[in-house]
């Protein structure tokens, strides 16, 4: 099962108020298990960046010219997140701006049923306490010092969290059932352990075996040895 952490990075709240997508970071994870392959792109947002993005993002207008717009990064985001499931910290807030975004320039919009929300896992999980990711870094005991934020250190971060959050990085890990598996990788439940082709060979010595047949004749007749031929 492939999946997609993602996270974005914006100039404000609404894109319906002009605010645009300057970052997105993503990283991929395959079974519950990071791959090692990340998305990231900084975009042009064709915009000012207001006074309070450049305190929590650390980037500024003149940083951003130079990059593209994002209309000629969509595809490649596209092609990389898939048919995956996009696991996001406040999911509303990123998919809004992303399906804003491949709206305007004429690419298919995201389901909102592919995005798994770790906000709503995490007060489903622990209700009554903060759900932010710093808080969650917290409870879990993940490390996540950053004077700023950023979308790929933020996907990182969220993966670990979100791994956490499902039970650790191998959450479905049961063994009576990964031992039970027929070839097509379905479980069997009529599956039973088949008799060695081969009797294992004996690890006693016959030293052991003449202590064991003398101990054996002091107990006499009644000795449970003796009724099951031992």
């Amino acid at each position: 099962m492939r999946e997609i952490v993602l996270d974005t990075e914006t100039t404000g709240f609404d894109p319906f108020d002009g605010d645009r997508i300057v970052e997105i970071g993503a990283v991929e994870l395959v079974g519950h298990m990071p791959t090692g392959n990340h998305y990231h792109q900084y975009i042009n947002p064709q915009r000012d960046m207001p006074t309070e993005a450049f305190q929590v993002h650390g980037i500024s207008a003149e940083f951003l010219a130079d990059k593209p717009v994002f209309a000629a990064v969509a595809q490649d985001f596209l092609d990389f997140i898939g048919d995956a499931k996009l696991v996001i910290h406040n999911a509303a807030f990123d998919m809004k701006f992303l399906n804003y975004e491949l709206k305007q320039v004429g690419k298919p919009l995201i389901a909102d049923a592919r995005a798994i929300d770790t906000v709503a896992m995490a007060r489903k999980k622990f209700p009554g306490s903060p759900a932010s990711l710093d808080a969650l870094c917290r409870r879990f005991g993940i490390t996540a010092e950053r004077e700023l934020h950023g979308a790929l250190l933020d996907s990182q971060i969220l993966a670990d969290v979100y791994l956490e959050l499902i039970g650790g990085r191998q959450p479905g890990l049961v063994l009576s059932e990964t031992a039970n598996r027929t070839e097509t990788g379905a479980t069997d439940s009529n599956w039973r352990p088949k008799p060695r082709p081969e009797a294992l060979a004996a690890r006693i010595t016959e030293k052991e075996e003449a202590a064991h047949r003398a101990f054996v004749e002091k107990l006499g007749d009644a000795a449970l040895w003796r009724r099951f031929g031992a």
